[in-house]
Parts: C-alpha cells; sequence; structure tokens
C-alpha cells in the first residue's frame, strides 16, 4: 500500500513524508517555500514516467546521456480547479536514438507501467510529444 504522511509546520507550510522517509517541503505560493500541492501532482506524473523511461531504454541498452520532462495541465477557472488535460514534453539526450525506440517506451510508460499515468487519464486528458538531443 502507498503511504505518505502531511505534518503541518506553520502558516501553510508542509511537510510530506513518504513510506521510504523522504521529504518534500510544500507551500501556498504565497509563503514561497515548498512546492504549490497541485503542482506535486504535475510532479508525480513526470517522475513517475521518467522513472519507467529511463528503466526501458537503459534494457534496451541504449546511449541515454539526459532526461528532462516538462509537465503542463490545464485547470478549470472555477473552484475546484479540476484539471482537465495535461501535456508531457519529454527531450531525450543521448547517442544514436532512434524516435521509434524513444516513442515506445514513453507509450509502454504511459499505458502499462506508471501508476500515476493511468489513474490520472481516467479523469483528464493525457497528451505527450518528444524530441531527441543527439549527444556525442
Amino acid at each position: 500500500m502507498a503511504q505518505t504522511t502531511i505534518t503541518w509546520v506553520q502558516g501553510k507550510q508542509f511537510i510530506g513524508t513518504d513510506s521510504t522517509q523522504h521529504s518534500v517541503v510544500i507551500s501556498s505560493a504565497d509563503e514561497g517555500i515548498g512546492m504549490k500541492p497541485s503542482e506535486l501532482m504535475l510532479a508525480a506524473l513526470g517522475s513517475c514516467t521518467a522513472y519507467d523511461v529511463v528503466g526501458i531504454l537503459e534494457k534496451k541498452r541504449l546511449k541515454l546521456r539526459g532526461l528532462q520532462i516538462n509537465v503542463t495541465a490545464e485547470q478549470d477557472s472555477e473552484p475546484p480547479w479540476t484539471f482537465r488535460k495535461f501535456h508531457l514534453h519529454y527531450v531525450v539526450t543521448g547517442e544514436n536514438l532512434r524516435a521509434e525506440d524513444v516513442a515506445k517506451a514513453i507509450e509502454l510508460s504511459e499505458s502499462k507501467y506508471c501508476s500515476v499515468a493511468n489513474t490520472l487519464k481516467l479523469a483528464a486528458e493525457l497528451t505527450y510529444d518528444f524530441e531527441i538531443v543527439e549527444a556525442h
């Protein structure tokens, strides 16, 4: 079972601690010392799929040198500001990477392995694109 504990610090500042005792600071934008709660969802989505994509490409013994995922989301303009669409832009850096391999790794993550993506797509649209940067 997944588990996280949220502990109030003061004002609108919190510490989120996961089951392995790793923590993240959470706050409102006004507090300015931690991640916004709603953007933690974007970070969870991006990091979940990043974990998978790196693992899949490394299993194929490809020369991956870097991965950055920029996650954006569209929300309703009125409370509760429901997320309606998530978009992930993958920037994959490596040597001799083929678009087919990168696309397959992303598709496998988003359709089969990433629990966050598979949960979110039940309620919102998920789209992605990618670019490959050649590293020497």
